[in-house]
């Protein structure tokens, strides 16, 4: 699959009230909750320049 990411699973577990937060978000924004993990992930990670695609500045990383 040259060029292609392959997908991981794993699992996860959440209590109810996080899951139905996470539900009612995810069709808020037109999404499956597997979706909307997918893009909070992939949002923190951006926002943290751990995001492989997007190297964080060498002058903002520790020491």
């Amino acid at each position: 699959m040259a060029g292609k990411e392959q997908k991981k699973s794993f699992v996860l577990r959440l209590d109810g009230n996080t899951y139905e937060a996470l539900e009612r978000w995810a069709a808020d924004e037109f999404r499956s909750v597997n979706g909307q993990l997918e893009w909070i992930i992939a949002r923190a990670l951006r926002e943290a320049g751990r995001d492989k695609k997007k190297p964080k500045d060498k002058k903002d990383g520790p020491a």
